[in-house]
């Protein structure tokens, strides 16, 4: 079965910039994550986009920001064609002066559990930044690769990045406090590696815990400030990306998906399944078939 994890050449490759074409391009996007920062702008129809346990609709005009080692994916909107522009890059690549404390990568980590900073953004929230010129920008240096390319695109990508997250300050989420060390952050981050290779296998908080070199409480604590999720949600959530994607590209029936995803049986597939997405699996399969 794929895994989630997607391969991100950050030091020969930190900078990707691309147009995406729903009905020339391998659609749908399936869940997946990596290491870079991942931001979407909508230039043409609209989309499913879900990041963590949050699935919202971008249409013409709207961006979407898919923070480092998060899980996310992009299905139709109920058949719609769409065109969209990527961002993806090393978000350590931005060198930003000292007045910016903490570092961006420090902001962008606590940006994804704050309720104030949105994934989504609407086109009334962008309105005087130039999203559509920056993208467009960022994908010709990428494609020209003339000289000095790589600073014009760290420019893009600071002044996008910094006007977002004043976004997220006018919504009450404070840059100012970053209470979560990175060294610790580090090894939660690591841990979700092996959540995601060893998915199928039953999982107990206490052992991945023992492999973070922390007490359960503070494992627990930590991993939650960190995914705005219990550590036992967050197995939940893998199990039911890799279901989803055995549902939209086999036919393997729910026992079979349900033992191979890791859940106890069929019922606990259903059970979990319609809890995290709101219609069953049943129903999810014939929705996207169509």
């Amino acid at each position: 079965m794929q895994e989630l994890f997607e391969y991100s050449d950050k030091l020969n490759s930190p900078y990707e910039a691309f147009l995406f074409d729903t009905e020339k391009d391998n659609f749908p996007v399936r869940a997946h994550w990596h290491y870079f920062v991942e931001i979407i702008y909508i230039l043409q129809g609209s989309v499913i986009v879900s990041s963590i346990n949050d699935s919202r609709t971008a249409s013409t005009g709207s961006l979407a920001v898919f923070h480092p080692q998060t899980v996310h994916s992009i299905y139709p909107d109920n058949g719609s064609y769409c065109k969209y522009a990527v961002l993806k890059f090393d978000i350590n690549r931005l060198n930003m002066s000292n007045s910016y404390s903490p570092k961006l990568s420090y902001i962008l980590a606590a940006a994804r559990d704050d309720s104030s900073s949105d994934f989504l953004f609407d086109g009334s929230e962008l309105c005087g930044i130039p999203a559509e010129e920056i993208f467009m920008s960022c994908i010709h240096e990428i494609e020209e690769k003339n000289y000095g390319y790589d600073l014009i695109i760290q420019s893009n990508l600071s002044e996008l990045l910094v006007k977002l997250i004043r976004i997220w300050r006018h919504k009450g989420f404070d840059t100012d406090h970053i209470s979560v060390s990175q060294v610790e952050a580090e090894s939660i981050h690591t841990i979700t590696e092996y959540i995601d290779s060893h998915f199928a296998e039953p999982l107990k908080v206490q052992t991945l815990a023992d492999k973070c070199g922390m007490s359960y409480s503070y494992f627990a604590r930590l991993f939650k400030q960190l995914y705005g999720q219990s550590c036992k949600e967050y197995i939940e959530f893998i199990r039911i990306c890799k279901a989803e994607d055995m549902l939209l590209f086999t036919n393997f029936d729910l026992n079979y998906i349900s033992q191979e995803t890791g859940f106890s049986d069929c019922s606990h597939l259903i059970k979990t399944f319609k809890k995290l997405k709101g219609i069953t699996p049943k129903q999810f399969r014939l929705k996207m078939r169509r």
